[in-house]
This record gives C-alpha cells, sequence and structure tokens, in this order.
C-alpha cells in the first residue's frame, strides 16, 4: 500500500501547479506567505514569539495553499478525461485517494513550517537580543499541530469537493464557500451573543483555548476523513 501511495504521491508532484497554467502565478503563490512571514515578525519585533500571530498564519496559509492545490486532484483528472484511466488502472482505492491527498497535504504544511521557520530568522536578525529567540511552548507546538490538522481539514474538504465537481473552478468554489460560511456565521453569533461570549472567553486562558480549538479541529478531520474515504468509490466514479 505504501508503495502504491508513493506511485501516486510521485504523478501527482509533477502536475502540483498544472491547473493554475502560469508560472508567475506559481511564484506568487509561494511567496505571498513568505512575505507575511518577513512582515509580521519584523513590526511586531521580540513579541513575535509569544503573540497569537504565529496561530493565525499556522492556521491561514496551509487553509490557502492546500484548498489551492487539492481541488485539482478528481475534478482536474475529469477535465482531462484521464479519470477513467486512472480508474481502470491496478493500484487500490485508498492509495489513489491518500496519495493525491497526501501530495496537498505535504505541500501545504511543508510550506506553512517554512514559512514558521522563515519568520524566526527575521525577529532574529531584525530584532537581535544576545540569544536565539525561539516560540514560546505553547505557541510552537500549538502551530504545528494546528497548521498539520488545518492541512488535514483543507484537503478532506477539497476531496469531497473535487469528487461531486466537473471542474476545477467548480471543486474551488464549493471549497472556498465552505470555508468561508462558517465565519459569516460566527460573526453572527458574536453579534447576538457578545456579552455571554465575552464571559466564557475571559473563563479560559489562551493555552486552554487552543487545546480546545485542536481538539475541535481533531474530531473534525477524523469525520471528514471518513466521509472522503467512504465517498471514494470506484465503481460509482467509473459510470460518471
Amino acid at each position: 500500500m505504501i508503495a502504491d501511495i508513493g506511485t501516486v504521491m510521485w504523478k501527482e508532484r509533477k502536475g502540483l501547479f498544472r491547473f493554475r497554467g502560469s508560472r508567475g502565478r506559481f511564484l506568487l503563490t509561494m511567496l505571498s506567505p513568505l512575505v507575511l512571514a518577513v512582515v509580521f515578525p519584523w513590526q511586531f519585533g521580540i513579541d513575535w514569539v509569544s503573540t497569537m500571530m504565529p496561530l493565525i498564519l499556522a492556521f491561514i496559509v496551509p487553509a490557502i495553499l492546500v484548498g489551492l492545490t487539492v481541488p485539482d486532484s478528481f475534478a482536474g483528472e475529469r477535465e482531462r478525461h484521464t479519470l477513467q484511466t486512472l480508474l481502470a488502472s491496478r493500484l487500490p482505492d485508498q492509495a489513489i485517494l491518500w496519495g493525491k491527498l497526501a501530495v496537498s497535504l505535504v505541500f501545504g504544511w511543508g510550506v506553512t513550517l517554512l514559512v514558521l521557520l522563515t519568520s524566526l530568522v527575521v525577529v532574529n536578525v531584525a530584532h537581535w537580543q544576545g540569544h536565539v529567540l525561539l516560540f514560546t511552548l505553547p505557541i510552537g507546538l500549538g502551530s504545528l499541530g494546528l497548521s498539520l490538522l488545518t492541512s488535514l481539514l483543507a484537503g478532506g474538504l477539497g476531496v469531497l469537493m473535487s469528487l461531486r465537481s466537473e471542474t476545477v473552478q467548480e471543486a474551488a468554489q464549493k471549497l472556498m464557500m465552505f470555508f468561508l460560511v462558517p465565519p459569516i456565521l460566527l460573526q453572527v453569533v458574536v453579534m447576538l451573543m457578545r456579552d455571554q461570549l465575552n464571559e466564557v472567553i475571559n473563563s479560559i486562558n489562551g493555552p486552554q483555548l487552543l487545546v480546545i480549538v485542536i481538539a475541535v479541529l481533531l474530531v473534525l478531520d477524523v469525520i471528514i476523513m471518513l466521509l472522503a474515504t467512504r465517498s471514494f468509490q470506484r465503481s460509482r466514479l467509473v459510470l460518471l
């Protein structure tokens, strides 16, 4: 199974940015998070290693990068009329699913770790204090866990949308809507229950809140991955 997943990953890595059709857009996609990794720590100074901003980057960067690449996983094959050929191969169902998913996950999480590492280099160079500045333990571990779980969430959702879409654009739009709707609903809840939410938030310290967020993401990831696994049925896709 591992060898089969590796085969799918090797195939997928070649076309990771194929749907963009532009080397300039590829560079822009890569440079945007790296620019944030320079600007933010430069502005925040030594407080960068202990603020919530690295956690925000750890959520936003993988969500964007995985969200940009994973819609191509199956919808792209359908657009290029290569899905039937892929499904006719002897590769196991799970190898196809996890191989395609893993490429986007490795890319999104890998770039996020590079962004976080770059931010540490920048804050040490720009605000040298005579010793190496590192993220506090909650921020460092939280950023690693949050970025991985966010990558899994975006990847699983992207696969679900891609399986049910005729085009990459359609899959990307569905995925974008999924990420946009919760913040909008959250704003409505905050407006209606501001006082109650303030009491709850004030009663929870930063590390506890981080643990709660990570636990919620973990549960969502498990649910989404189970749904993705159940949704990938070769017999049904062959008929589409």
